[in-house]
C-alpha cells in the first residue's frame, strides 16, 4: 500500500500527460503561456503505462485520473486509456479536461474504456470566457460536454472556479445550466497554484460565499459527511434532490485528513501533495534500469513522508514552484 505516517492510504492516482494547454486561464498561467517541458523529459506512453501498472498491481491504486495541462493534447491518449483499463484489478479511469477537442474524441475514449470526465467550465458568457481564458472557445467546450454525455461518460462533472468581479455572479446560472442537462457541478476555491504567484486570500471566493449565493436561489441540504469519505467535494442536495452540487473548499475547508491522492507529473515525478515542495524522480530510476520492485519502493517512500496538511494558513507556507498546469490536477 501507499501509506503515509498518519495512516492515510493513497488509492487515487492523478497522472499528468502533458504540461501544455490550449487555454490561458488567468488563475493558472499568463496570457503568453509558459516554457513547456522539452519532449525528451516527458514520460513516453510506455513509461506512463508501466508506472500506472505498478501503482495498480503492486501498490493498491484503484482510481486513475488523467490530467494535464490539457490531456486531450496527448496524441496517445486513447491508447494509454485502453492499456490501463484492462489492468487487473481494473481501476476506474477518468479524465480532467478543458473540453476543447472532446466533441471529436469522446466516443473513442469511451470505446477505450474511459469511465467519465471532469470538464472545466467557469462561465456561460462568451466574452467572460475570452477574458478568463484568453481564447474564444466557449462553444467548443459546450459541444464537448454534449458529446461526453452522448458517449455515456457519465456522470459528466463540471469544475468551476469563481473569481471576484469576473464570474462570481454566475454561480446560480451555472448550477441551473447543469441541473437542466444532468451534469454534476462542483465549485472549487481558487488555490495558490498560478504561475504568476498572484493569488491572494482576499480575492478568493470562499466556500461560504459560494453556498450563500446558491442559497439565495436553491434549498441546499448537506449530505451525510460519513458518506463523503475521501471525496474532496462537500456535496449538497439541491431542492431536496436527487440532483447535487459540490463545493471543494481546499483553502478554507481543507480535507487533508482524509486525502487519498498521489500525483505523477508529466516528467515522471511523484508528488505526495498538490502543494508539496519536494518530488521523487521515478523517470530517472526507470531510465537507469530500475526494476518494478525498486520503483514501487521509491514510490512508497515518497508517500510515507507526506505532511499532515497543505499548510496554506501556516506563516511558513511557500507556494509550489510548479503551477497547476505542470503538476496535474
Amino acid at each position: 500500500m501507499l501509506q503515509d505516517s498518519f495512516g492515510r492510504v493513497a488509492t487515487d492516482l492523478r497522472v499528468s500527460l502533458t504540461d501544455r494547454c490550449n487555454l490561458r486561464c488567468s488563475y493558472c498561467m499568463p496570457p503568453e503561456g509558459l516554457e513547456w517541458l522539452p519532449k525528451p523529459e516527458l514520460l513516453t506512453a510506455d513509461e506512463i503505462v508501466r508506472l500506472v501498472t505498478i501503482g495498480v498491481e503492486r501498490l493498491g491504486v484503484t482510481e486513475v485520473r488523467y490530467t494535464g495541462g490539457e490531456p486531450l493534447l496527448r496524441r496517445e491518449l486513447a491508447d494509454i486509456v485502453s492499456r490501463t483499463t484492462v489492468l487487473t484489478p481494473a481501476p476506474q479511469v477518468s479524465l480532467t479536461t478543458n473540453g476543447i477537442g472532446l466533441s471529436r474524441m469522446a466516443a473513442s475514449l469511451a470505446d477505450a474504456g474511459l469511465s467519465r470526465v471532469n470538464v472545466s467550465l467557469d462561465t456561460l458568457d462568451r466574452e467572460t470566457f475570452k477574458r478568463l481564458a484568453h481564447r474564444d472557445r466557449l462553444d467548443d467546450v459546450l459541444r464537448g460536454l454534449e458529446a461526453a454525455d452522448a458517449a455515456g461518460l457519465r456522470p459528466v462533472k463540471i469544475n468551476t472556479v469563481l473569481m471576484r468581479g469576473i464570474n462570481d455572479h454566475e454561480a446560480v446560472p451555472l448550477l441551473r445550466y447543469c441541473l437542466e442537462r444532468g451534469y454534476e457541478l462542483r465549485f472549487i476555491e481558487q488555490m495558490p497554484l498560478d504561475a504568476q504567484h498572484g493569488w491572494t486570500r482576499e480575492n478568493m471566493i470562499t466556500a461560504d460565499e459560494i453556498l450563500a449565493r446558491l442559497g439565495d436561489a436553491f434549498r441546499l441540504t448537506g449530505d451525510d459527511p460519513v458518506e463523503r469519505g475521501s471525496a474532496p467535494a462537500e456535496s449538497f442536495l439541491v431542492d431536496g434532490g436527487p440532483a447535487r452540487v459540490g463545493v471543494i473548499g481546499s483553502v478554507t475547508r481543507p480535507f487533508c485528513g482524509a486525502c487519498d491522492r498521489v500525483r505523477l507529473t508529466a516528467d515522471g515525478q511523484i508528488r505526495n501533495c498538490l502543494f508539496a515542495t519536494d518530488e521523487s524522480d521515478l523517470r530517472a530510476a526507470m531510465r537507469s534500469g530500475a526494476g518494478d520492485d525498486e520503483i514501487a519502493e521509491r514510490w512508497r517512500s515518497a508517500v510515507r513522508i507526506k505532511k499532515a496538511g497543505h499548510g496554506i494558513d501556516d506563516p511558513s507556507f511557500l507556494q509550489p514552484s510548479r503551477p497547476m498546469s505542470a503538476i496535474g490536477g
